[in-house]
């Protein structure tokens, strides 16, 4: 076995959402020590994480629980910034590799750093026949939010590469479906896409989105 990639002291950023890899994410940042933390990633050229908040807010608050998040998280990896105002930074990320945290740190000033392993990138596994349906709905789905909004942050318009691999569909699945957020982090945790996309695909045929062939 290879030793696993490890990052050290990678700042870390909890919501209350999952990022997929390959996903994108907008986000308005204006506490303090989030500010800080964007400048320094940007001008390194560096990643932060994103873990999904299990309790406690995404901002702040007197009195409030302390944030307490998922151990697996995803590298987001800025594409866009911007300061509309000072004391507010605008940014749209890109989700990349996921990782899990083997040790993480609150700084005084509130910023959460960890140690974290990278995990393995999705396989590149094609979408079986049985699962067409879910790649064919996905791509009416995006071509209808695409016309309705077309400068949305997070609305492509799908390669055929892309709509043929199960990790890409069943990711971009899990962005778009209405399901607790605790499936989503066990969806986004699964090592096999296919397994993912059969998971999503028993979603989809529950609700009657996309039944199966």
């Amino acid at each position: 076995m290879t030793q696993a990639l490890t990052l050290s002291s990678l700042p870390l950023f909890p919501l209350g959402s999952v990022l997929f890899p390959g996903g994108l994410l907008a986000l308005r940042v204006f506490e303090v020590r989030y500010l800080d933390m964007v400048r320094k990633c940007h001008q390194a050229g560096a990643p932060f994480g994103v873990v999904a908040l299990t309790q406690g807010r995404e901002v702040r608050q007197a009195g409030a629980p302390e944030e307490q998040f998922n151990d697996v998280g995803t590298l987001a990896v800025i594409e866009q910034i911007d300061t509309p105002q000072p004391g507010l930074i605008t940014l749209l990320c890109r989700g990349s590799q996921r990782f899990r945290i083997t040790r993480r740190s609150h700084l005084p000033h509130g910023l959460w750093i960890a140690d974290v392993d990278l995990l393995d990138q999705d396989l590149a596994v094609p979408v079986p026949d049985d699962l067409k349906t879910a790649s064919s709905a996905l791509a009416q789905v995006l071509h209808t939010l695409k016309q309705r909004d077309p400068h949305a942050p997070g609305v492509v318009a799908p390669t055929a590469a892309q709509l043929g691999d199960c990790g890409w569909v069943a990711n971009r699945w899990c962005e778009l479906l209405p399901v607790p957020l605790e499936l989503k982090q066990r969806l986004m945790e699964l090592d096999n896409p296919l397994v993912r996309l059969e998971l999503v695909a028993d979603v989809l045929e529950r609700t009657g989105i996309a039944p199966t062939q």
